[in-house]
C-alpha cells in the first residue's frame, strides 16, 4: 500500500493538472516538464510529485477499486450526525448545530467548548467537528514520513530534551549519505511520497549543504520535501525553497509573547512570525500551531493560538501537548492531558472547517495509545510515521518515552493502515473539487 493513490491526468491548466480517482476529481500543481492528458500521477500536498507507469497504476488501482468505496461508506457511517434527538445542554446544541451549518462561531462560543468538561457534551461536539472533517475533505488522511537527521540544537527552550538544557544526552548529526539512504528506504521500499526532515537548530549543517540534501534527494527520490530546521534565516529559507523544499514544519507554539519569551529564553515571538510569513510569500506550504499546556496558559491563549496559524496560511495545523523533559528546567511542570489536546483539534476544525488538514502528533500519541484514533474522529486527518533510522531514533529526545522510539517502520505501517481502514479514510490529500 502506497501513501498516496496514483490518479489519471484528465486536464491541464498552465501549471494545474485535473485528477481522476475513481470519477472524483482533484487538481494538483505540477513542476514536472513531460506530463501529459491521460498520464499517470502520484501526487502529495497539492503538488504532483511523479509520473508512474500505465501498468504499475492500472495494477494498483485495481487493487483499490473495491477498497476506495468500501472505505468511503465506512468513514460515512462513522461521521454521521444527529443533534436533534439528543438531551445535551441547550446551549450546546446550538453552538453545534451553527457549526455543522458552517456558521461562524463568536469566541466566546468557541471558548465554551475549549472549556467544555461533560464527557457526553465532548462526544457530541467531537461527532461534530468529525462531520465537518468528513463533509469538506472526504475521507482522506494524508501520511508523512519524517527523519530526523540531527538533534544538535543551540537553542536553550526550558522544556525541550534536545535543546542545550540537556547535557545527558548522547548526540548525532547524520551524514549527508545517511540522510539519502534514510530517504531512499522511505521512498522507495516503503511507497512514502512526502517526506519531513527535521532537526534542532543544528549549526552543524550549513543552508547551503542541506540545500544540497534536499536536491539530490528530489532528483533521485521524488517526494514531496518539507523542512523543519528552526529558525535558518529568510536567505537560507530561500535557498532550500529553490533546491526543492516546498512545505516548512515550524510551531510558533504560543501567540502569547509573555509565555513564548518564558519557555524560549533569547528568543522573540515576532522573529518566529517572519519566518513563517515570510516562508509562505515564497511558496512554502506552511505546518504550524502550539503547545497546549504550557505555564500560565489560557483557554483564550489557546484560542488565540488556532485563530494566528489560520493567519499564517497554514496547510496543516500541528498542536500537541506540553510534554516537558526531566533533564530540562521545567522538569517538575505537569504534561498536558489528552483530552484538551483533542479538544483543541475539534475547536480547529470548527474554525477552519474547509481549508485545513489538522495533524495528530506523535507527542499526543505518547500521551495514549488510543490518541491517533480519537483525534481522526475528532477532525484530524493527517498522521505523521517515524522513518529515522532506529540507530538514532532514541536520541532524538524531545520528550521522555516518545510512541513508535522504538518501532520498525514496517510495524508502524501496518498499525497505520489496520488504524485507517478501521476508520473508513484513505491515504490521499487532494481535495475533491
Amino acid at each position: 500500500m502506497c501513501y498516496a493513490i496514483p490518479g489519471k491526468i484528465e486536464k491541464i491548466e498552465k501549471n494545474t493538472v485535473t485528477v481522476d480517482y475513481f470519477g472524483e476529481k482533484r487538481k494538483a500543481l505540477n513542476e514536472l516538464t513531460e506530463i501529459n492528458v491521460g498520464d499517470y500521477i502520484y501526487a502529495q500536498g497539492g503538488f504532483v510529485v511523479s509520473k508512474v507507469s500505465s501498468s504499475e497504476a492500472e495494477s494498483i488501482l485495481a487493487l483499490w477499486k473495491e477498497t476506495f468505496f468500501h472505505l468511503q461508506e465506512v468513514d460515512l457511517r462513522l461521521s454521521r450526525l444527529n443533534l436533534g434527538d439528543n438531551n445535551a445542554d441547550k446551549r450546546l446544541l446550538e453552538i453545534l448545530d451553527k457549526a455543522s451549518q458552517s456558521k461562524e462561531l463568536g469566541r466566546d462560543e468557541l471558548l465554551y467548548l475549549l472549556e467544555l468538561k461533560d464527557p457526553a457534551g465532548l462526544e457530541l461536539f467531537f461527532k461534530t467537528a468529525n462531520f465537518l472533517r468528513q463533509k469538506y475533505h472526504k475521507n482522506s488522511c494524508c501520511v508523512h514520513g519524517i527523519i530526523e537527521i540531527s538533534n544538535y540544537c543551540l537553542r536553550a527552550c526550558r522544556y525541550c530534551g534536545i535543546s542545550s538544557h540537556n547535557k545527558e544526552l548522547q548526540r548525532y548529526r547524520m551524514t549527508k549519505k545517511e540522510i539519502l539512504e534514510s530517504a531512499q528506504v522511505a521512498v522507495q521500499d516503503y511507497g512514502f511520497k512526502s517526506l519531513v526532515l527535521q532537526s534542532g537548530e543544528d549549526p552543524g549543517y550549513s543552508a547551503d549543504e542541506l540545500a544540497d540534501i534536499i536536491k539530490e534527494i528530489k532528483e533521485r527520490f521524488p517526494a514531496l520535501i518539507f523542512v523543519s530546521f528552526g529558525e535558518i534565516g529568510i536567505e537560507g529559507l530561500q535557498k532550500l525553497y529553490k533546491a526543492g523544499a516546498r512545505g516548512l514544519l515550524m510551531r510558533f507554539e504560543s501567540s502569547n509573547p509573555r509565555i513564548y519569551e518564558e519557555v524560549h529564553p533569547g528568543q522573540k515571538l515576532e522573529s518566529r512570525l517572519i519566518h513563517l510569513q515570510q516562508a509562505y510569500k515564497m511558496g512554502y506550504m506552511i505546518i504550524t500551531g502550539g503547545l497546549i499546556g504550557m505555564p500560565g496558559q489560557t483557554s483564550r491563549d489557546i484560542l488565540n493560538d488556532i485563530f494566528l496559524a489560520k493567519e499564517l496560511h497554514a496547510e496543516m495545523f500541528s498542536f500537541g501537548p506540553f510534554i516537558p523533559h526531566p533533564n530540562t528546567p521545567f522538569a517538575v511542570l505537569p504534561s498536558a492531558q489528552v483530552e484538551e489536546v483533542i479538544k483543541v483539534l475539534a475547536v480547529a476544525r470548527v474554525i477552519d472547517n474547509a481549508q485545513a488538514k489538522i495533524l495528530v502528533t506523535t507527542a499526543l500519541e505518547t500521551l495514549s495509545r488510543e490518541a491517533a484514533k480519537k483525534g481522526l474522529l475528532a477532525g484530524a486527518n493527517s498522521l505523521m510515521l517515524n522513518v529515522t533510522p532506529l540507530a538514532y531514533r532514541k536520541f532524538y529526545s524531545i520528550y521522555p518515552n516518545r510512541a513508535h522510539q522504538s518501532e520498525d517502520i514496517a510495524v508502524q505501517i501496518e498499525a497505520t493502515i489496520s488504524l485507517l481502514r478501521s476508520l473508513g479514510r484513505a491515504p490521499t490529500d487532494l481535495e475533491t473539487i
